[in-house]
């Protein structure tokens, strides 16, 4: 579900900020896959050269990589994200209780 569209009148700021909150959050979650993911390749001295360097470069491109897959519509884990965070958002609004749907290990 993309909810990238759904604005209220009142809160258009408050919803962007919480759509970069939530894209920053997935950016952060496919960085510890990513960073797992490399880490299970072999490096030696015959590939890269190993070493600290290695290492370093490593660590950014996960990073580097991580968010741009989530900037660029991600696995879609911002978008579940903004799904609960706006019925949390209007439920406050209304003093309404929610029920948030788990979905997952959670369920």
């Amino acid at each position: 579900m993309n909810v990238s569209g759904i604005q209220t009148t009142s809160a258009n700021g408050h919803t962007d900020q919480l759509r970069g909150q939530a894209v920053e959050l997935e950016g952060v979650f496919l960085n510890t896959l990513l960073k797992e993911m490399f880490s299970s390749i072999k490096t030696d001295s015959a590939s890269f050269g190993g070493g600290f360097g290695e290492e370093t470069w490593r660590g950014m491109q996960s990073e580097q990589l991580a968010n741009s897959i989530a900037e660029s519509g991600g696995v879609g884990l911002a978008d579940q994200l903004m799904d609960g965070l706006l019925q949390i958002q209007e439920a406050s609004q209304t003093n309404s209780q929610v029920q948030v749907p788990v979905n997952g290990a959670y369920r």
